[in-house]
C-alpha cells in the first residue's frame, strides 16, 4: 500500500515575503539577506494580474554577473511572471514531478488564485522522504 503523502499546503511556507515590481533590485536583495531567504513573491497590481517571482539566482544571473546597477534595475525587469504556481491541495508527490519536469526550484502556492505561500523542491522532497520512512516503520 502506498503511503499517504502530505499536500503542498501542509509543507509550504505561509506568509511569504513580497515586493513590488517597481522596487529596485537592491531593496529586494536587502529583504532576502535580512530574512535569509532566496525567493520573493512579486505582488499583483490588481486581482486580474498574476504574481511574479524573484529568485536570488535571477539577481546573480541578470544583475551581478552582467554588472547592472542594482539601484537602477527594477524587480520587474528580471522577475519571472507569471510565477510558477501550485495549488495548495496538490499532493507533494505530483508537485515534485511537476517541478522537476519544468526545472523549477520554487513555486508560489495558490488557493483560489490568492497567495497562500511558497514552496521549494527541497522542502517537498524532504517531506516525501519522511512519508516513505514513516511507512517503513
Amino acid at each position: 500500500m502506498e503511503p499517504s503523502f502530505p499536500t503542498v499546503g501542509e509543507v509550504m511556507q505561509g506568509n511569504p515575503r513580497t515586493i513590488e515590481g517597481l522596487a529596485p533590485v537592491s531593496e529586494a536583495l536587502a529583504v532576502m539577506r535580512t530574512n535569509n531567504i532566496s525567493c520573493l513573491v512579486v505582488q499583483r497590481r490588481d486581482e486580474h494580474d498574476e504574481y511574479g517571482m524573484l529568485l536570488i539566482t535571477d539577481i546573480a544571473g541578470e544583475v551581478i554577473s552582467k554588472s547592472r546597477p542594482m539601484r537602477r534595475t527594477n524587480v520587474y525587469e528580471i522577475m519571472t511572471k507569471p510565477a510558477p504556481a501550485l495549488d495548495k491541495s496538490m499532493n507533494v508527490k505530483y508537485a515534485i514531478r511537476h517541478m522537476v519536469r519544468f526545472g523549477l526550484t520554487h513555486c508560489v502556492v495558490l488557493s483560489a488564485r490568492e497567495l497562500a505561500g511558497v514552496v521549494t523542491l527541497k522542502t517537498m522532497t524532504y517531506s516525501y522522504l519522511g512519508a516513505l520512512e514513516a511507512k517503513q516503520t
